[in-house]
């Protein structure tokens, strides 16, 4: 491996252990093996390393994901089936990466002071949303571009409000059947039904 590549499988690993915050330039360099010059020769900042680290993180999560949902989403299923479905499979595959989701959740209160990290973590939102809109919609998806948007915007609100309440209380943070429960309550509200 490179020292760029030791550096980021450090990174990945501090993320992991110690979180955003709590992790140092000499943790990154130490565990890497390589000098403290090498993270600003590579990545301009042990906050710039660290925030694509965590998006590469995050990634490996989603592909778990994808990977878990594959064989099981019937992409003509009704609504409710694949809600449920993918939520099961979000909170089992984030319980796989708890300390990557506290790491996202841990460096929000500082982002005003990182503008590389905040550039990266917007850009990796944005992402988020095309995904989960396809992911969610599967082949209902709206063809207009606002409303695709706007329904990603709205389960990546749904998923970052869920996980962090069950980071905080797992134990009474809501399950997918209690979700799907509610959707269809709000559901019949809105719609009148």
């Amino acid at each position: 491996m490179s020292n760029r590549d030791d550096l980021m499988a450090a990174a990945k690993r501090r993320l992991r252990e110690t979180g955003f915050t709590r992790t140092t330039a000499r943790d990154l360099a130490g565990d890497a093996g390589v000098s403290l010059a090498a993270i600003g020769y590579h990545f301009g900042s042990k906050e710039a390393l660290l925030s694509q680290a965590m998006i590469e993180a995050t990634a490996d999560w989603v592909h778990d994901l994808e990977a878990a949902l594959a064989s099981e989403i019937d992409p003509t299923a009704p609504l409710a089936t694949r809600f449920e479905t993918i939520w099961t499979r979000i909170l089992e595959v984030g319980a796989a990466n708890r300390q990557i989701w506290a790491a996202n959740f841990e460096v929000s209160p500082y982002i005003d002071t990182m503008p590389e990290v905040r550039e990266v973590m917007a850009a990796a939102q944005e992402k988020a949303r095309e995904g989960l809109a396809e992911l969610f919609q599967g082949a209902v998806r709206p063809t207009d571009p606002a409303a695709d948007r706007a329904v990603g915007a709205f389960h990546y609100a749904l998923m970052t409000g869920v996980l962090a309440q069950w980071l905080i209380d797992p134990e009474r943070a809501p399950t997918a059947k209690e979700l799907t429960r509610a959707l269809k309550i709000i559901a019949a509200d809105v719609t009148g039904s």
